[in-house]
């Protein structure tokens, strides 16, 4: 039998550093959920009261160009930090609790920077520990194709630990970043929005329904996974906002408006598999991505988003359902696990359970959500459709017609986006009549949409010139004129409306009356 000892490559060194991820931003995510598990230690051994306590300072130094994320945790045991901090994914956490636990993500700030530094103090010692990787030197090794060198050799090539004294009372872990080559990890309001979204930080109270959900995971007895980060002194909050916008930060316009949320849950018997909550708005369309920061419905695990916006995207009846709405699917269950690019769940009979519950829920009720807000939007255009039409007859029997034809073809017309308006007006008393005794959220956007809507159409009669049978011309306003003279400037008349849009003859045909009166 072959006794050869398997070797592992330096090239695994690069997979796991230069090569893991697309977004460079995710080196941030990683130590916030290194950090997140050390207060939840710090908060279980008592050297934290309670998780407020602990907080996660992370500082951009655009000018040096130097990052640095630091905790007031457990810190790591002189003992233990150059194993700990050596080793690459061999983690002692537990994978089923922990939200960072298999010893690599760590490494990831290799890639843009030239020095990765951690410096840590644990509480009764008096001592602060530093391992320094030489991030520059990895690069040149890991280019040099010529020699296959082990990842342990070069491991132990580019580290060096040592100790400066440190106030025994002091208890915290630092990552610093120096000499920082990627722009986007030095963009301070560009991390900001990219970890409101992603970072485990409590709802903004300017987002009034986070009590709602707040309160929905009381009832669940599941508390979510919150802690208080700051980006250059200022604290972190989640994205959301209630008014929901399109076009660009200097010109956005207000498009519709989270009314309320809805909460939802599944279990695998008595054990919570996933709990989520969406936002009831009219869904006018689907969010624009610049315009509305938040968008889409986000996987979480412990309070860190899985993915994308687009995670859930496969989930949904049509792809573009996933944009409607602002919302969050946590899961809960210990077998959700995160994979090793965090992009998604490991792939397991509990996932498969997952995906199925979702994507039914996705197709049962969201996807007959907005195509229900659409269907009673789509209703009360056609009844503000016939009241515009209503008024413009009012107005031309009070101005006059071009002529006869044209007097005749908008009764007509009046007479179909009547019919139109009435079939409208049926659908939305039927809506009202089957959702009077339930607490849907279909019903909230009824009413929202509908509020102001003028009804009572079927009684609605053709506008005409206060009783008066004699049909008004406009020409008849043009007394100055000879009735010869007035007969060719209503053919002129009939070109203009036959040639221009409406809105154009009407204007024109309004200037040359001004003009010949």
């Amino acid at each position: 039998m072959d006794k050869h000892s398997a070797k592992i490559g330096k090239n695994v060194i690069e997979s796991l550093t230069f090569g893991m991820y697309d977004d460079s931003r995710f080196v941030y995510r990683e130590y916030i959920q290194n950090s997140a598990d050390a207060i939840d230690k710090a908060v279980e051994t008592k050297i934290l009261g309670s998780r407020s306590d602990g907080n996660i300072h992370i500082d951009i130094d655009i000018n040096n160009k130097i990052v640095t994320i630091e905790d007031n945790a457990t810190g790591i045991k002189s003992s233990e930090i150059v194993r700990i901090l050596k080793d690459i994914a061999d983690s002692d956490k537990d994978r089923t609790k922990d939200k960072g636990f298999r010893g690599i993500g760590r490494l990831g700030g290799l890639a843009y920077c030239d020095k990765l530094i951690f410096e840590s103090s644990v509480k009764g010692e008096k001592v602060k520990n530093i391992m320094i990787w030489d991030a520059s030197h990895l690069r040149s090794i890991i280019n040099n194709r010529h020699e296959k060198e082990d990842a342990g050799f070069v491991v132990d090539s580019i580290t060096t630990f040592s100790q400066e004294k440190e106030d025994e009372r002091e208890h915290y872990f630092k990552v610093i970043l120096e000499n920082v080559n990627n722009e986007e990890l030095l963009d301070v309001n560009d991390i900001r929005e990219y970890l409101s979204m992603v970072a485990p930080v409590p709802y903004p109270r300017r987002f009034i329904f986070s009590k709602k959900i707040y309160d929905e995971t009381k009832k669940l007895k599941y508390e979510i996974d919150e802690y208080t980060i700051y980006i250059n002194n200022e604290q972190l909050f989640k994205a959301y906002k209630t008014v929901l916008y399109e076009g660009d930060n200097d010109s956005l316009k207000k498009i519709d408006e989270v009314m309320d949320v809805e909460t939802f849950s599944f279990y695998i018997g008595n054990e919570l598999l996933v709990w989520g909550w969406y936002s009831i708005s009219t869904f006018q369309k689907q969010l624009p991505e610049r315009a509305n920061l938040a968008r889409g419905i986000r996987l979480r695990k412990g309070n860190i988003q899985i993915g994308s916006e687009y995670c859930l995207v496969k989930l949904h009846k049509e792809q573009r359902g996933n944009f409607y709405f602002l919302g969050e699917i946590h899961g809960v269950h210990k077998s959700l696990i995160p994979n090793a690019r965090r992009d998604y769940f490991l792939e397991n009979e509990v996932m498969k359970l997952f995906e199925k519950n979702i994507k039914k829920y996705f197709h049962d009720e969201l996807y007959k959500l907005y195509h229900f807000g659409s269907k009673v939007r789509s209703d009360k255009k056609k009844i503000e459709s016939f009241h515009v039409l209503k008024e413009e007859l009012k107005e031309k029997n009070k101005i006059g017609f071009t002529d006869k034809t044209e007097k005749k073809k908008l009764e007509e017309k009046f007479e179909k986006v009547k019919e139109i308006a009435e079939n409208a007006e049926k659908n939305i008393n039927k809506y009202k009549e089957e959702l009077a005794k339930e607490k849907s959220p279909k019903k909230k956007i009824l009413e929202k949409v509908t509020k102001d809507i003028d009804t009572n159409v079927s009684k609605i009669e053709i506008p005409n010139n206060n009783g008066n049978k004699k049909i008004k011309f406009i020409v008849d306003n043009l007394r100055r004129l000879r009735k010869d003279q007035r007969k060719i400037v209503q053919r002129i008349f009939n070109v203009i409306d036959n040639v221009l849009t409406k809105e154009l003859a009407e204007n024109l045909k309004s200037k040359i009356t001004e003009e010949l009166k």
